[in-house]
């Protein structure tokens, strides 16, 4: 699909795989959106790449219809990339036997909130906004990618919640492309694997770290970069024939339980 003149969403637009989509995007023509909580970081961005900054809390139906409606005033909305999201770690038992040391139940919900609800509140939205536009050359309205994780495979030790989320995102791939599939909009999911983003910090340590986790990625042995996973989300998008899929970019790591 041809993106040149249209627009796009990104949430969790203001650093990490989010920040590189929406790169690749405005460097293929697309009039961003730059959606994310992060006000001072984001509006840099879209400055930086000639987009707009929407200020977003996916768990804010409000808000992702904000950022729908500025998108649409960019130019017709084709793109949305869902990459907005949070981690949690912890066990779903404690060690003592209380029932205030189990899992806690609002981090939970927190989290599918975010992760899964979040990302199927902004695909309703978007692809109700591409339904109602006339069709490319190829047919297509528009192209749906989401972000959910190789956790939602390999869970491990403490991920029940994140790997919950993830798993949901990945489960409702293909009814929700076959749902769209009727309006010409198309719905893929990228799972990363280990990537290099600002959650693993800064310095002389956290490099360090970075370099362990990447001695488990069976080839390249390190951690992938948000560019890596920014062009599968581009191939996603331009790939007329790539719909209802879940594709791993992971190196071909397998997380082990912990």
């Amino acid at each position: 699909m041809d993106i040149n003149g249209a627009s796009a969403i990104v949430t969790g637009a203001a650093s990490g795989i989010g920040e590189a989509v929406a790169r690749q995007l405005a460097a293929q023509g697309a009039h961003v959106v730059v959606a994310d909580l992060q006000a001072e970081k984001g509006e840099a961005l879209a400055q930086e790449i000639g987009g707009v900054f929407a200020q977003v809390d996916v768990t804010r139906t409000d808000q992702i219809e904000a950022a729908v409606r500025a998108a649409s005033g960019l130019g017709p909305l084709r793109v949305l990339v869902n990459s907005a999201g949070i981690g949690w770690a912890q066990r779903t038992i404690g060690r003592d036997g209380e029932f205030d040391s189990a899992h806690d139940l609002a981090a939970f919900t927190k989290v599918i909130a975010i992760n899964l609800i979040g990302t199927f509140d902004a695909i309703r939205l978007a692809a109700t906004a591409m339904s109602t536009l006339e069709p490319t050359a190829s047919g297509e309205r528009g192209a749906i990618v989401n972000m959910a994780s190789v956790a939602a495979f390999d869970g491990q030790i403490g991920q029940a919640a994140y790997s919950a989320s993830k798993g949901g995102v990945v489960g409702m791939t293909l009814p929700v492309a076959r749902d769209l599939s009727a309006a010409g909009i198309r719905l893929n999911t990228v799972a990363p694997g280990l990537i290099d983003t600002p959650i693993y910090g800064e310095g002389e340590g956290a490099e360090a770290f970075k370099a362990k986790l990447g001695e488990s990625v069976l080839f390249p042995k390190r951690l992938g970069q948000p560019e890596e996973l920014a062009s599968m989300v581009l191939e996603c998008i331009r790939n007329p024939y790539l719909n209802g899929e879940t594709i791993r970019v992971d190196g071909g790591i397998r997380m082990p339980p912990k």
